[in-house]
């Protein structure tokens, strides 16, 4: 195993890997840390071109200690899908789409519980919990009952009736809360403490944010160890983009890329903007979204235990917090459909919404090469009705 130790990411302090852990004495995540010098000896782009693609490709900068198998359902490597349409309606190369959509469960949630699980049964983890707006309850029920244990996801009223069906058919016991997912958190905080579960809640355990910067390193790789200008990731508790932020380090100090970086932009609604709110005010923490009010689900989180490190990572990049609005959402969502035949997530359509803000705005150029993440399967969300309802004796062939 090259990890060496985990590391509390506001203050420096350093715990121990060898158990099980969640926040750091500051309350805040914890970031799994490794041996870098002996990563860059067994890793090189040479090796990584010969091994399989997908997820586990990397396990020199994951933390599954060696001899362990993972948790796994097939993590696969998920494809890049430019959209030349949408692109030459904005007057710019086409945008690069991640689409996540293709992995186990149907979204990006895969890459971090499947690496989260891993990790809680190498600890010996019978029963594990956590709040969610959908997807990724629906991932830790699969992961876990791949793994043998139970589990238990914490859902508000608002989630998706076809994630709340998918999570209790992998086997989870499902709980439909009056509350936002950040209460829905406080049960699983408090259960954990009880002894009940192991948290598994958004950052508050090290690794599911190792899982998801795969998705950082795997880019990296497709692009040609070039990064992109800008990276635009829709952001509720910003796992993922953090999760690349780091990543992209780990990736310089092996030798794999250079210092350059793209600008990262947090995407959110406007009905739900806490990191959009903090960055314009320059602040270094953000308060918590009352009345938080989306379509985009995914990214309805009204407080993020993550959020210094959202902010740092956009500061840092240049880039910015962009919010859209539900009708940006929904046009966005039917125009990539119609135009390029890719079916995007709500979430995805909110960062398509924001790219084209961006532009709006210059905070991208017209040419600069944009990768946009869909982090889920758009036929997991409920659609608009649609078709034309003909008795056939009253089909006529010509007006069709």
């Amino acid at each position: 195993m090259f990890m060496t130790h985990l590391e509390c990411s506001l203050t420096g302090e350093h715990y121990d890997c060898d158990r099980l852990q969640n926040l750091s004495a500051a309350g805040r995540p914890l970031l799994a840390r490794y041996d870098m010098d002996a990563v860059r000896e067994a890793l090189s782009r040479d090796v990584l071109a010969a091994r399989a693609p997908g997820m586990w490709k990397w396990r020199e900068l994951l933390p599954l200690a060696e001899g362990q198998e993972p948790v796994s359902l097939g993590e696969i490597e998920t494809p890049l899908i430019d959209l030349p349409v949408t692109g030459a309606k904005a007057g710019a190369p086409p945008p690069i789409v991640k689409d996540e959509g293709r992995l186990p469960t149907g979204s990006f949630k895969a890459r971090g519980l499947a690496m989260a699980v891993s990790m809680a049964r190498q600890f010996g983890v019978e029963r594990i919990a956590m709040p969610t707006n959908g997807n990724a309850g629906a991932a830790l029920a699969a992961y876990a009952a791949r793994a043998g244990m139970r589990s238990l996801v914490i859902c508000p009223e608002e989630t998706p009736q076809t994630n709340i069906r998918e999570a209790a058919a992998n086997g989870a016991e499902v709980v439909i809360a009056d509350g936002q997912i950040d209460e829905c958190g406080r049960i699983s905080v408090e259960g954990a403490k009880a002894g009940k579960w192991f948290d598994c809640s958004t950052l508050k355990e090290p690794y599911r944010l190792e899982g998801k910067k795969v998705m950082g390193l795997e880019l990296a790789e497709q692009l040609g160890w070039e990064l992109p200008d800008a990276i635009f990731y829709p952001t509720g508790g910003g796992t993922g983009l953090i999760g690349m932020w780091k990543g992209f380090d780990e990736l310089e100090a092996i030798g794999l890329i250079g210092s350059e970086r793209p600008k990262m932009f947090a995407v959110q609604a406007e009905g739900c903007a806490p990191m959009v709110r903090a960055f314009e005010a320059g602040e270094d923490f953000a308060t918590r979204w009352d009345n938080p009010a989306t379509m985009a689900t995914g990214i309805r989180v009204p407080m993020a235990c993550g959020d210094f490190l959202i902010l740092r990572a956009l500061r840092e990049s240049g880039g910015a917090a962009i919010s859209v609005s539900e009708d940006a959402i929904a046009t966005a969502l039917s125009d990539v459909g119609r135009d390029d035949g890719l079916l995007l997530c709500p979430e995805g359509a909110a960062v398509i919404a924001a790219w084209r803000k961006a532009m709006d705005k210059g905070l991208v150029g017209k040419d600069a090469r944009c990768v946009l993440f869909n982090c889920a399967a758009g036929n997991k969300y409920p659609l608009p009705e649609a078709g034309r309802h003909m008795k056939l004796s009253q089909i006529e062939i010509d007006n069709l």
